[in-house]
């Protein structure tokens, strides 16, 4: 329950100390796991002094133990170890600080590290952190490469050297971290933010060498693979050597085998570079040439043909077949035409034969009213009803006179 105080009536520092000790003594045993960073044991003395860290957060908590306690694992487990410890939280009141009363040391094994990693695998490959679509390209040529290495260490100098024997122009921001130990993931995961944070770092590489598993676990960590896939800038792992891989490799854009492989995939060979530039100029002097020669040979050959050789020979050989279809024109024409005033004759001449003017001509005479109709029957014309008589050289009147009774009539003319 909260305490009631204020500025009047405060509580001396004792009794505070005293309730947070009855508060703590009331959480009972508990098992924690953590990495050793400090072992003293006095020669002569009955308890062992231990600090245990949690490698993810920078939180530490001293722990005690008797000695007979630490004696059945003093062969097994130095600092940097990784154990399980089953302590009881111990507020100590004169100084206020907390600590944990050790009854029981386990060493954490590495068949059980490798499963804890293999468990923390397969959850963070179903939140879709190793998925490939993830894995950003490397730029071909980086102008700034950021290193995440140990100091002085071989790993450091395996990537400057290579990198810088491939292509001398090449530049790093080297960050030199703990890469093993209590302080090796907060380092880590500090340079790497650091390095993604700078517009002008185009690839990270986080290197190491070779070692154990528990060498190698700081890379495993799940706060630094989150860290990795989080960044903005291509990172490339370069842990250990080929059979290590740890966590680290999965969440990478890359993974190199170690870090001189690293060097080589990052950064291209200025040697090779500039054999495949002297091959892509002959190909390309090939193609050129080779465009050019089938052109002139196209050339050549259209220049050859008789027609743009000598094309007066064509207009010559047209001229004759003009000449001779103007002249079979022309005589089918006359054909047609001669034939055709031919028929026109024959037919002028029947039209001419069986015209009323050639009957008239024979003597005959036509009889018209006086309203133009011929007369083709005598019934048709009554008793000295005038009419006309159409002869060959002109026309002149008739009348009818009726003659006698046997007598059907007679035309007299009238002049």
């Amino acid at each position: 329950m909260a305490l009631q105080t204020s500025a009047e009536t405060p509580i001396p520092v004792g009794e505070v100390s005293r309730l947070i000790g009855g508060w703590i003594d009331r959480l009972g045993a508990v098992w924690v796991e953590g990495q050793i960073t400090q072992l003293s044991r006095r020669p002569g003395a009955g308890v062992v002094f231990m600090t245990l860290r949690d490698p993810s957060h920078d939180i530490s908590v001293s722990v005690t133990c008797y000695r007979q306690v630490f004696d059945k694992v003093a062969d097994v487990i130095s600092e940097g170890a990784r154990v399980v410890v089953h302590a009881k939280p111990e507020w100590y009141a004169p100084r206020g600080q907390l600590s944990l009363r050790a009854a029981e040391i386990k060493p954490v094994g590495v068949g059980e590290l490798l499963a804890r990693l293999e468990m923390l695998k397969k959850a963070l490959a179903a939140e879709g952190l190793f998925a490939a679509e993830r894995k950003r390209p490397l730029p071909f040529l980086p102008q700034l490469i950021g290193l995440v290495c140990g100091r002085a260490s071989a790993a450091e100098r395996d990537v400057l050297e290579n990198a810088r024997h491939r292509w001398p122009a090449v530049r790093f921001e080297v960050r030199n971290v703990a890469v093993q130990g209590v302080h090796a993931v907060p380092q880590v995961i500090e340079a790497v933010r650091e390095l993604d944070a700078r517009p002008d770092v185009d690839v990270i590489i986080v290197a190491r060498g070779g070692g154990s598993v528990e060498d190698l676990l700081p890379f495993s960590d799940e706060q630094l693979v989150r860290t990795v896939g989080e960044a903005r800038t291509p990172v490339v792992s370069a842990i250990g050597h080929e059979p290590d891989s740890p966590l680290l490799d999965l969440v990478a854009d890359l993974r190199a085998s170690t870090p001189t492989d690293a060097a080589k995939k990052v950064v291209p060979d200025v040697g090779e570079e500039l054999v495949r530039i002297q091959h892509l100029r002959e190909r390309a002097l090939r193609s050129v040439t080779g465009f050019l020669d089938r052109e002139e040979r196209g050339l050549a050959g259209a220049l050859n043909r008789p027609c743009i050789r000598e094309p007066h020979r064509m207009v010559e050989a047209r001229e004759e077949q003009v000449t001779a279809l103007l002249e079979r024109g022309r005589r089918t024409l006359g054909h047609l035409l001669d034939r055709a005033d031919s028929e026109l004759s024959h037919t002028l001449a029947r039209v001419v034969a069986l015209s009323p003017k050639a009957t008239l001509e024979r003597g005959y005479a036509v009889l018209q009213r006086s309203d133009g109709s011929a007369v083709r029957s005598p019934e048709e014309v009554c008793a000295d009803e005038e009419l006309r008589a159409r002869v060959a050289e002109g026309d002149f009147t008739v009348r009818r006179v009726d003659g006698d009774a046997g007598d059907s009539g007679a035309v007299t003319p009238r002049t």
